[in-house]
This record gives structure tokens, C-alpha cells and sequence, in this order.
């Protein structure tokens, strides 16, 4: 085993372990330096010498500092396995089950289960998702990488359903695979035989040093010195609180997980020496008679892991405290930060936002502290929380232990908290309850109720709960308390983080399930005298579970008469996929650091529209190793090529443009001289931000596209209906893993330009830098190997900052690199476009849609980028499968002051068909018929021409229809849902099927080109390149598959190399799903020249060997050869006739999800999703059905979870993980089934079609799943159930279309004061609706 030893000098910045291993091991990724990604996850263990344990760990390397990890044995990828040495079965594993695709996330991966093997051998399938719910993937959808760890599971993972062991084909009410029983369909995407035995007893030892510096009774305090930072770590209690006494201000850290950051530490303390409590102090638990006490330095996961340990043990009455703890430490963060976040660091932090410190003080918990004049203890109650002066600590004191006392039989307490996503979330609002009764009755002797995420600190509701004291627990003291507690908990309209109105109903929501909760209790110890809740509520007492997902995935099987070598329709692994696992695939920022290399910081605006009247670079340039500042007056050539901005100049139109870069010989030292650039702005009006405002202002990039068939106007005058409605649907962020990074190297002879960078298009790079440095194309490389995901983001964006790099690094003359950090790339690249829709729709009684006149508008930000290329896919697209005789569609890109936004998986196509599947159940709310009625009867049936006059047959389209409606059990699943929603008044399930008819390719035939080079070595080894990128999809791998039937040789004898402009000039972009379409074609094309040149030289020698008969070939023929498509699929569109061939072919798809939704907080949960797509002929199952998840999954996160939030003055609030949600492991589907449905697509490479886009689009299945079980809830309410639900459905959303008395209520108190409510009776028993009167008279039934 190699050991690395280093020294903290060796550091420029001595504060998380992120830049040394950056340095030394690069396989473990930066992300997103919050540790909210999971990607640099490693494992820390730690040898307790005082219970001879060993204790692994999973940490984000990002915020533990490195001096904290003294005698602390680290575990990074490299140290589990290697393709140099030995991989091991967690690498092998993730990578043979298809769970990597763009690899930037796979070491985080490995590093969590592996973790998890060290503890738990033999793990069950909840812990193995555990495991994983602090990691991020964009690409997979995760399920693949959950099933890869499920292999090391005791019970077989095989197709199990509701953990039950059976297989879904043997049971008929999940009959899904028995109609195919005389198709031949495969569902194993992997060959378990394969994999290599997992023996936990060869994992490498604790090291034997570190277990005697442990126990060495000598042990002396340990001091690190740093530049700005002096880090002392004591070793026993009496040290630390001697260095307390000297040091009284010095912040006491152990996790780091509240603090974050170094930028973020040395804000907040740039002065004080740093404390390190050593993580062996404070352990222990101590149960007593009362209660228990937890040491202050345990971990969040120990304090969990103790709490269950008690809970198990304990009568149930006395836990109720521990429990409620237990419910939000599952959900509580990830397990990287529970594993470094200390219950005393939580404690005394007291975040506005703490889960834990609410029910802590709901259960009247003790703080034990100490200091050296002696101990004493503080209440942990609303002073404390609410940060009163008196119930502070004194600056010598430290918290020892937190004593939490025993529940009694007549004590009730309960946490209830609700995020944007189910798990590693901030809650929009969280409370702690409790509530004791005189025993024997059920009146109220005393009652706290402690909010989280509601004001500047935890706020106690402590003027409400007096007045109840001595109340009976019933409808009309509920009905009191709300009033009392909105009147108590002011949140005012400006308030950070927005939601008022949300998070006031919240407030009395969670009041109203602990009154349930607490009536559920009292009637299970005495039913006779208090009576139990309408069995229609008990489902509003539990939260959503997060289960271990599972499903089935069916695909063609390989024609038994295929040669075995030949690998075209196998599920192939990744071609890197046990170098994403080990961490040895090289990514740009892996690439070790060329002499003289300097980094680079942007300087961006941070006004939206405004002049620039002085740029200051004086004290930025006086700091230690800045080098340069470059502006705009350094480009040497154009400095808006194609009407993009390189540097501002004059004139910023954004917040986040690039003003100027620093240039140092640190990217710390950058980032620091870019803080200290200052740039004086007058403001120039208007400042347009909206795609409102930029229709006021008539603010427009593009000119308007427009296609029309028959007569609309005419149309509107003969249908029974007509409905109008508007649908937004907001923007995106790509969050690739890999942020954007690029590294260019000038060379010394002639101008020359080398960049190494993630991008889609190349030649676009290399054309922007060319005309920055104002030198010939040829003069520019740019090469590439493979990006950690780009989705579009990495089109357009890297040819701007690439020609940004490039002119720093010719000012120079030195290499530069230039990595964006999250929040940066988030603010300065931008995403997809936000989208307006606008409809009017004439119909039928009977559902038949007759006329339709629809007009988008997207927000295209300050420059052009790629919005006139979305608005024609948008207004082409725009359809989807439905035939309506009269048609317009009409598009515009508006100009606004945000950051351009750009291409994105889909084009438009995911924003604006959610309008159309609005109007489809807008129209089946007003004819009465459910929207899959709608859908069916307005479906193309038969080969039609869409409404740009095109030819097609939807014959594929229908039988995924049909198939996913059968085969999911649509019907009988839509009847149970009904009635579900009958028996439960604050859940409501609700399904969705949504049909898609997707178009593959770009209407321009020169976007369609592509080129190979293809070279035979006299060992008989050959090279493929071809002008494609590999972000993940998998385009190497299919490249070589292609080469290997062509060739008819192994894949093994196959090497593809990297992208570049020197081997494959002039390549058009790798997007739009045509990267295996026509870089396949043209290595097919290369390939089978080159076999024809050696069908003479076979022909004599039919039973030779491919070696012999290459070397013969020597000397006679050329092996190798360009082949250039250089017109590939020929796409037409005429804009002024409004017809043409738009794209080359089409793909069908057809996606069912059920959802359940809690009413009471906007809350949903995915319970089932089954996809239908035309595949065609899949050329890789596994690839092609990893795109297909992982694309819906993304889907999913556009229309739920993702959520850009920008001020009214254009600043993007949303720069990260804490506050932009992606989905994660516990938000997909429990049960996830795709189906390859089997088409012909003869003008694609081997019948193939692409994939990787359109499974995007089938995520809006759970967003109008959500609205329909909204409509089920509204319906019960007696409210109308046409409306309109704008995307994404957030649960802020949710809960407010779920209008009841509660919202009604808070907007009531919103609209006057509260003297002017005179009555509310809830009347929970009886299940009445709340009216309400005001002053005036007026009765409000949910107006």
C-alpha cells in the first residue's frame, strides 16, 4: 500500500484538503466547494483509543480543513483500487452496471459505498441509498449506480419488487414482461458472473503508526502555522479550555460544515488563531433515569446511530423526543456533512434554519458547559434559539454534552420539516412541537411550538402557546392557535428567500398535523374518551419514505446469428468506465501544471444594464503573485466575434459579464486580486429582465418564425369552445459536474495557440480564439478528451471563455487555466431558456381540437448566442403528436439584461410542449373527459404531414401508446389512484401519460456533416478519431463497437483518440443526439474503404489472421484514411414558404408516472415511471438506456425541483447546491421501467436513432401526474379544476393550487388585519370547509 506524508508548508493555503489532493491525487473532483455534490468525497478514519475501535468515515474533502485530519488515516479513490494494480469490486461494479456515464461524479460514488462496505459488509439496499443521498449525478438518473451497489447485497437484487423477493414477470398484477413472452426481449444490462468476489478481509490495515500516536499517553498540543491562519489543536479538555482562556475569541471548529468554505471562514474570522477540538473529545453517550446526554463533539451520524440504539431499547413512551430527532437526521443534510457536522457545532451555530434545534427545544434539552472556573448549564430554549444576550455563552466556555430528558406518557412531541427535495436540503420551513397534558385528560399544562427558516434566528411562538395553557385539545383551540400564531410569527414581504405567503401557510400547516398527530396519540391510550382523527387524514400523518428504487429495463436482444466478436446491439460498458471508477480518467483541471503556469479570475458586473465609467486594477495588481489584469484593450483582434462580448467595454448589459481577468500565480491569490478590482457603473435604463418587460419595451434578438396550415381565424368561428391561458415554464442550469475549465498554452513559434478544454464545438472554439488573436485558424488546436457533462452548456459557452483564456494567456506569454467555481459558472453561462406561452385553442363538445393559435416568447438574455436556433426548434416542434387542421405557431427570442442564455438537452422542445400538454388538459377539464381521452382523440393516426408540411409515419407513436397504456396498467392504476383520493383527504395520487413525437437533428444540413479518421498500425491495432465529443453519452464507445463490426475484429484491438482540430478539422458540434448518426457514418464509411482495399489480399488468403493480412497489406495500399460527410443528412426548412424537410427522422416515446402529493405541504413523491421509446435498433442498450434515464430524470428536475431565482435588479440568487436542487437519489422513481420499442430507421447507422434528448421532454409525465392529483384535491375542495400550474411545480406551487382553509386563511390575514376575522371553525371531524367573514359581510368560500 502507498502512503503519501506531507507537510503543511507545502500548501499556498492551508485550510481544506481540496488543493492538496488537487496537487497530488487527482482522481477525487471539485465540484462545487459547498460539499453539497458529494464529488470529492473520501474516507477519513480514526482510531479511538479509548474503546480500541476503528471508525470509517465519508467526508467532503471540499470544507474539512487539512489540519483537522492530524493522525487521521485518509482514503481517497486511489487507495481503493486501480487499473495499474487492482480495481476493486465497488469500481468494478459501478462501472460493469453502466452506473457512470460523463465520470466526474464516479470517484464520490465509489468513495460513499466503499465507506459503506467498511462498516457494513454485507449492506441492505436502504443503506446502500443512505449511502448515496449526499451525492450528485446529472447524467445517470442514478438508479444504475444504486443497482451497482446493490450487488454487494445479502438478498439478490434481481428484479425485486417491493423488496419482496419475487420477480415482477411471475406476478400478474406486474405483468409487464409476460407480454413479450414470443418477442426476444432482454432485461439484464450486465453479467453478475463477471464481477470479482468482494473479500472485506483484504482491505488494506489501519496504519499501525497512527494507532500508537493515538494512544501515546504523551501526546502535546499541536500548533500548524499558515499566512493568515494559525491553527491550534489541543489534546485534552484542559488544554483546550486553557487555550480558551488565553484565546477567548477564537472560534472553536471541528466539522466546518456551518462555516463552509476558506473564502467564507476568512470573512468571517480573518484575525483569530483557529481552535481545532480534536474529534476524539466528547464522545460519549450517558443514559440516565431522566434522559439522555451526547457528548457535544458527536457527530451528527453517531448522535443518530445512538439515538436508535436508544430507541430500540427504551419503552416507546419515553422516546418521542429521539424519535422526532431520528426523522430529520435521515433526511438532515448528506451523510458526507452528518459525519463532520457535531451535535455541539449544530447547537450553539443555532442556524435560522436547524432541524434539529427546534425539536431539541420542544423537548426541553440541557446545554452542559464548561470553562475553567467550573460548569453550568443553559435551557436550550427560545432565549438561546432567539440569540437573547443573557442566554449566550461566555467567550471561555465550550459546550460539553447536550442532555435531551425522557418523553412522559402524557408528553407529545414531533418534528416536522418541508424542503424542495425530500433529502441533503435546506427546509423552507421546519418546526419543533410539543405539548404535555394534565394526565389522564387532554388539557394542555404546557405547549412550545419552535419555527425554523421563518425569520433572522428560530423563533418560538411562546405569546400563542401561553394563551392555550389550560385549553382541551380540540377544533376550536386548533382554530385559535392559528390565528394566534400568524398574528405571533411576522414574516414580512421583503423577507430573504421570499415564499411569505407559502411559508406562513406552512406555519399552520405543520401546526395542523402535530394537532393530528397529538389526537392520533391521545386516542391510541384511551379510545373511549378521546375520540380518533377521519380515517380520510391518517395518511397526513406520516412523511413520504425514501425507498431503494427499482425496475426493469427491456431492450432487444442480439440476433443469435451475430458473430460473438461482433459487439454492435450488446449492452457495451463504457469505453472509460473503469477509469471514471478509479479516478485515472484525465479531465482538464487533472492535467498536471506546466511550468510558469498562472490561473485566472473573472472580474464580472454586478449591475444588469450600465455604463462603465472607471475600472481600478491598482490594489489588485499590488497583491502577492498577480501578474496582469486583462481587459478588453488587450484583445490583439475582435473583441465581439459573431455578436458575442469577449470583455465589456464602455458598456456592461448583464450581472455576471466578464469585465476583466486577473491573471496570478494561484487561483487563490486570483480570486483574492479579483475582489479587489473596482469598477465604478453609472446606470443606464431601461433594465429589462423579464420576457414581460421585454414585450413592453418591443426588446427582441430574433426576428419572429412562423409557420401556419389551413385557416385559424376562420376555424375559431365554428367550434362549441374556446379557451385562452398562459404557461410559463422557467429556466435551467446545466450543473454539469465539471465546470467549465480551460487551459491554454501559447507556443513559441509562430502565434501558436494550444488549448486543452470540455466542449461540444471544437471548430467553434477554435474560431473565436482565432478571431480574438487575430491569427489564422490553423495556428489554433484545441483538443479534447472527454467533459464531465456539458448538456449543451458546453456548445457555445467555451468558445467565448476559451478566446477570454487565450488573450490572457498571449498578454502574458504564459500558460493560463481558468476554472470557473460553481457560483461563477452558474451566474456567467447561464442555461436554458425561460419560455412564455401563449394559447388559444378552439374545440369541439366532443374533445376534437379544431383551431390553435399558440406564440412563444424565450428569454434570451444580452447576446444572440443560440436562441434563434431554440426559437426554430420551439416553433418546428411545436405539435408534438397531434393533429389540428388549423394551426399557427409563432416565436421570438426576447432581449433582456440577464447572461445569454443558450442550447440546452432538447433545444426548447422540453419548455414549450409542456404548453402544449397544458391546452390538451385545459381542454379535457372543459369538455368533461380525462386529458388521455383528449390526447387519443387528437393524435396523429395515420401518415400525415405535420403543419410545416412534412411527411411521416406515427405508426411507431401509436404503439408506444398503446403498449405503455397496456402495459402499465394505466386504467386500473388511474381507478386505484380514484380510489385512494376518496379515502384521503390531504393526500392525493395522481397519473399522467404523455405522448412525444421528437425530432432528431438540426434543420441546417451543414450542422449535419461529420468526419473520420481511421488508422490501421502494422500490429493490426487500429485508431479511430472523428470530430465528435464525449461528455458521458458514450460516443467513443459506439465508435468503436462500429469499427469492430466493420472491421470485423474485437473491439479490444480499437483505441479512440481524442477530439481535436489538428486530426479533424472543421467538425460541426457533438448536439441535438446526432453524435453516433453521423460520426458513426462516417467511421462506417472509413471502414469499409479501407476493408475493400484489403479484400484482395483476404480473398488470397481467406484463413489468414487480421495481423497477416495487414502486414501484407504494408507497401501495397494506404491504412489509413480521411473520410469526410460533408453534407450528411439533408435538412431543408423555407421560412417564407413555411415548409421543408426540417430534420432527418423522427422518434416516438411515451412516458406514465404516478405520483402522491401531501396537500398540506406541497410535498410529492414519484412512485412509479414507465417509459415506452422507439429505439429503432439500439447499437447500445445499456448507453442508450442510460441516456434515457438519466435524460428523464433531468426532465424531472425542469419541471420540479429546479428553480433559478433572480432579483427584481437581474442578480441570480441560485449560484449553488445549497440553493439550486437537482434531483438526487431519493427523487426517482421508486419504480422505474424503460421499454426499447422496436421501429425501422433505414437511413440512420444500423437502423439506430438517437437517444440522448428526447427522454427529456417525457419528465413532464410527473409534472402533470402533480397537477393531476392538485386537480383531484381542488375537485374534493369544491374549487374549479381548470387551472393553471406553471413550471416548475415547486412545492410552494403545490400547496398553494391545493387552496383549503389554511391558505385561504393566510390570505385573509393578509388582506386586512387580523381583528377584522370574526369566526373560523375548522371542524376537523366533520370534514367541513372553513367559512369566513369579515366586517363588511362578505363571505369568502375559496374565491
Amino acid at each position: 500500500e502507498s502512503r503519501i506524508h506531507f507537510h503543511i508548508s507545502e500548501f499556498n493555503s492551508p485550510f481544506s484538503l481540496t488543493p492538496f489532493l488537487a496537487v497530488h491525487l487527482t482522481g477525487t473532483k471539485y465540484s462545487c466547494g459547498e460539499g453539497g455534490c458529494g464529488s470529492c468525497t473520501v474516507m477519513v478514519s480514526r482510531y479511538n483509543p479509548k474503546n480500541k475501535k476503528i471508525r470509517h468515515y465519508p467526508v467532503t474533502a471540499c470544507l474539512v480543513p487539512i489540519c483537522s485530519l492530524y493522525g487521521a488515516a485518509v482514503t481517497t479513490v486511489e487507495g481503493v483500487g486501480s487499473i495499474k494494480t487492482r480495481i476493486h469490486p465497488v469500481q468494478e461494479r459501478l462501472a460493469k452496471c453502466h452506473g457512470t456515464q460523463c465520470g466526474f461524479c464516479s470517484p464520490g460514488m465509489v468513495m460513499s459505498i466503499y465507506t459503506l462496505l467498511r462498516n457494513h459488509p454485507e449492506p441492505t439496499p436502504d443503506q446502500i441509498t443512505k449511502a448515496l443521498g449526499g451525492n450528485l449525478c446529472r447524467c445517470t438518473g442514478y438508479r444504475l449506480i444504486v443497482e451497482s451497489g446493490k450487488t454487494f447485497c445479502e438478498e439478490s437484487t434481481a428484479c425485486q419488487m417491493k423488496g419482496s423477493g419475487k420477480c415482477c414477470m411471475d406476478q400478474e398484477e406486474n405483468c409487464i414482461c409476460i407480454l413479450f413472452c414470443f418477442v426476444e426481449i432482454c432485461t439484464k444490462l450486465y453479467n453478475e458472473d463477471e464481477f470479482q468476489p468482494f473479500d472485506p478481509s483484504q482491505e488494506p490495515i489501519f496504519p499501525p503508526e497512527l494507532i500508537r500516536m493515538a494512544e501515546d499517553p504523551n501526546k502535546r498540543r499541536l500548533t500548524f502555522q499558515g499566512k493568515r491562519t494559525t491553527w491550534i489543536t489541543s489534546v485534552t479538555l484542559s488544554d483546550l479550555l486553557e487555550l480558551k482562556v488565553n484565546f477567548p475569541q477564537a472560534p472553536l471548529v471541528m466539522g466546518n460544515t456551518e462555516v463552509g468554505g476558506e473564502e467564507i471562514f476568512e470573512r468571517l474570522f480573518p484575525c483569530h488563531p483557529c481552535i481545532l477540538l480534536q474529534l476524539t473529545l466528547s464522545f460519549y453517550s450517558t443514559i440516565l433515569f431522566s434522559g439522555v446526554t451526547i457528548g457535544a463533539g458527536y457527530s451528527l451520524a453517531q448522535l443518530n446511530d445512538a439515538l436508535g440504539s436508544i430507541v430500540s431499547e427504551q419503552p416507546k413512551e419515553k422516546t418521542k423526543t429521539y424519535r422526532a430527532l431520528l426523522k430529520h437526521l435521515r433526511t438532515l443534510a448528506g451523510p458526507q456533512i452528518r459525519n463532520m457536522a457535531t451535535l455541539g457545532g449544530h447547537v450553539v451555530s443555532r442556524p435560522n434554519y436547524s432541524d434539529l434545534n427546534p425539536i431539541l427545544a420542544a423537548g426541553n434539552a440541557i446545554i452542559n458547559l464548561i470553562s475553567k472556573d467550573g460548569e453550568r448549564q443553559i435551557a436550550l430554549d427560545s432565549k438561546f434559539l432567539e440569540r437573547a444576550p443573557e442566554a449566550n455563552l461566555k467567550s471561555e466556555e465550550i459546550v460539553l454534552s447536550v442532555s435531551i430528558p425522557h418523553s412522559t406518557k402524557w408528553h407529545f412531541v414531533s418534528g416536522m420539516r418541508l424542503a424542495q427535495c425530500q433529502e441533503n436540503a435546506f427546509a423552507i420551513v421546519n418546526a419543533g412541537m410539543s405539548v404535555k397534558f394534565e394526565d389522564g385528560t387532554d388539557t394542555i399544562k404546557d405547549l412550545q411550538m419552535f419555527y425554523g427558516s421563518v425569520g433572522p434566528t428560530v423563533v418560538s411562538a411562546s405569546q400563542t402557546c401561553k394563551q392555550l395553557i389550560g385549553r382541551q385539545w380540540d377544533d376550536q383551540m386548533l382554530s385559535d392557535a392559528c390565528r394566534l400564531v400568524l398574528d405571533e410569527i411576522y414574516i414580512p414581504p421583503a423577507a430573504e428567500g421570499g415564499m411569505v405567503e407559502y411559508r406562513r401557510t406552512l406555519i399552520i400547516s405543520l401546526l395542523f398535523k402535530f394537532y393530528l398527530k397529538v389526537r392520533r396519540g391521545l386516542n391510541k391510550m384511551d379510545p373511549q374518551k378521546f375520540p380518533d382523527i377521519p380515517e380520510k387524514f391518517m395518511s397526513a400523518l406520516e412523511d413520504f419514505p425514501i425507498e431503494t428504487p427499482q425496475g426493469i429495463q427491456m431492450f432487444q436482444c442480439v440476433d443469435p446469428r451475430q458473430p460473438p466478436q461482433d459487439p454492435v446491439g450488446h449492452p457495451v460498458m463504457h469505453q472509460s468506465a473503469i477509469k471514471h471508477a478509479t479516478g485515472e480518467a484525465v479531465y482538464i483541471d487533472d492535467m498536471p501544471p506546466i511550468a510558469q503556469e498562472l490561473f485566472l479570475a473573472p472580474v464580472t458586473s454586478t449591475r444588469a444594464h450600465a455604463k462603465i465609467i472607471s475600472i481600478d486594477v491598482s490594489e489588485a495588481l499590488a497583491l502577492p503573485g498577480v501578474v496582469d489584469v486583462i481587459t478588453a484593450e488587450d484583445v490583439p483582434g475582435d473583441n465581439n466575434p459573431q455578436e458575442e462580448i469577449l470583455y465589456a467595454q464602455n458598456e456592461v448589459i448583464c450581472v455576471g459579464q466578464i469585465i476583466c481577468t486577473v491573471a496570478a500565480d494561484t487561483h487563490a491569490h486570483a480570486k483574492e486580486a479579483a475582489k479587489q478590482v473596482k469598477i465604478t457603473y453609472e446606470d443606464i435604463e431601461p433594465r429589462i429582465i423579464t420576457i414581460e418587460q421585454a414585450l413592453e419595451h418591443n426588446s427582441f434578438l430574433t426576428a419572429e418564425r412562423k409557420i401556419e396550415q389551413g385557416n385559424v381565424e376562420q376555424a375559431f368561428k365554428h367550434v362549441d369552445q374556446i379557451i385562452e391561458g398562459e404557461v410559463h415554464v422557467e429556466g435551467q442550469e446545466h450543473f454539469y459536474m465539471e465546470t467549465q475549465t480551460i487551459l491554454a498554452i501559447p507556443k513559441e513559434e509562430d502565434k501558436e495557440m494550444v488549448l486543452h478544454l470540455g466542449m461540444q464545438y471544437p471548430t467553434h472554439v477554435q474560431d473565436f480564439v482565432a478571431t480574438a488573436l487575430n491569427v489564422p485558424r490553423s495556428r489554433i488546436a484545441c483538443h479534447m478528451r472527454r467533459a464531465g457533462g456539458a448538456f449543451g452548456g458546453k456548445a457555445s459557452k467555451p468558445a467565448l471563455l476559451g478566446a477570454i483564456t487565450a488573450v490572457a494567456a498571449n498578454k502574458t506569454g504564459r500558460p493560463i487555466r481558468f476554472i470557473l467555481e460553481r457560483g461563477d459558472d452558474m451566474l456567467i453561462t447561464a442555461g436554458r431558456h425561460p419560455l412564455l406561452g401563449k394559447y388559444k385553442i378552439g374545440f369541439m363538445n366532443n374533445g376534437v381540437i379544431k383551431s390553435a393559435d399558440v406564440e412563444y416568447y424565450v428569454n434570451g438574455g444580452c447576446t444572440p448566442d443560440e436562441s434563434e436556433l431554440v426559437v426554430d426548434i420551439i416553433v418546428l416542434k411545436s405539435e408534438n403528436t397531434y393533429y389540428i387542421p388549423n394551426f399557427r405557431c409563432r416565436g421570438r427570442a426576447c432581449k433582456t439584461n440577464l447572461p445569454s442564455n443558450t442550447a440546452f438537452r432538447g433545444f426548447g422542445f422540453p419548455q414549450s410542449t409542456v404548453v402544449v400538454e397544458a391546452y390538451i388538459t385545459a381542454v379535457a377539464s372543459q369538455c368533461n373527459l380525462s386529458p388521455e381521452e383528449i390526447r387519443e382523440i387528437n393524435m396523429y393516426k395515420r401518415i400525415s404531414k405535420t403543419a410545416y408540411k412534412d411527411m411521416f409515419n406515427p405508426e411507431p407513436l401509436r404503439r408506444c401508446w398503446k403498449e405503455c397504456l397496456e402495459k402499465s396498467s394505466f386504467y386500473a392504476r388511474k381507478q386505484a389512484a380514484e380510489e385512494f383520493n376518496k379515502k384521503n383527504y390531504w393526500k392525493k395520487k395522481g397519473l399522467s401519460v404523455i405522448p412525444m413525437k421528437f425530432t432528431v437533428g438540426i434543420p441546417y444540413t451543414y450542422l449535419n456533416q461529420a468526419a473520420a479518421l481511421v488508422h490501421i498500425y502494422l500490429d493490426g491495432s487500429v485508431l479511430v478519431i472523428h470530430g465528435g465529443c464525449e461528455f458521458g453519452q458514450g460516443l467513443y464507445t459506439k465508435m468503436v463497437q462500429v469499427a469492430s463490426r466493420e472491421l470485423n475484429i474485437p473491439s479490444s484491438y480499437i483505441h479512440p483518440y481524442e477530439t481535436s482540430t489538428v486530426t479533424v478539422p472543421n467538425a460541426v458540434f457533438t448536439a441535438a443526439s446526432m453524435g453516433t448518426d453521423t460520426n458513426g457514418k462516417a467511421v462506417q464509411n472509413a471502414c469499409q474503404i479501407l476493408m475493400a482495399r484489403l479484400q484482395p489480399i483476404i480473398r488470397k488468403n481467406p484463413k489468414g489472421k487480421w495481423e497477416d493480412w495487414v502486414n501484407h497489406w504494408w507497401g501495397s495500399a494506404f491504412i489509413s484514411l480521411l473520410i469526410s460527410l460533408l453534407r450528411g443528412y439533408q435538412t431543408n426548412m423555407d421560412w417564407e414558404k413555411e415548409e421543408g424537410h426540417a430534420f432527418p427522422y423522427y422518434l416516438y416515446g411515451v412516458s406514465c408516472s404516478e405520483v402522491e402529493v401531501d396537500c398540506l405541504t406541497g410535498a410529492h413523491k414519484l412512485l412509479r415511471t414507465d417509459i415506452f421509446i422507439d429505439a429503432a435498433f439500439s447499437i447500445n442498450p445499456a448507453l442508450d438506456i442510460g441516456q434515457v434515464e438519466g435524460g428523464f430524470i433531468q426532465g424531472m428536475g425542469l419541471y420540479t425541483t429546479e428553480e433559478l431565482k433572480y432579483s427584481p435588479e437581474g442578480v441570480l440568487y441560485s449560484r449553488g447546491t445549497n440553493d439550486y436542487k437537482i434531483p438526487a437519489v431519493a427523487e426517482i422513481p421508486e419504480e422505474f421501467y424503460v421499454t426499447f420499442v422496436r421501429s425501422q430507421n433505414p437511413i440512420a447507422i444500423y437502423s439506430s436513432k438517437g437517444l440522448g434528448e428526447a427522454s427529456m421532454f417525457l419528465g413532464s409525465s410527473v409534472f402533470f401526474a402533480i397537477q393531476d392529483a392538485v386537480t383531484a384535491a381542488r375537485r374534493e375542495r369544491g374549487l374549479t379544476t381548470s387551472f393553471t400550474l406553471n413550471s416548475p411545480a415547486t412545492p410552494e406551487l403545490i400547496r398553494m393550487n391545493c387552496m383549503d382553509q389554511f391558505t385561504e386563511m393566510v390570505r385573509v390575514v393578509r388582506r386586512g388585519s387580523c381583528c377584522n376575522l370574526l369566526y373560523m371553525n375548522f371542524q376537523v371531524l366533520g370534514v367541513s370547509l372553513v367559512t369566513m367573514t369579515n366586517l363588511t359581510g362578505q363571505v369568502h368560500l375559496f374565491q
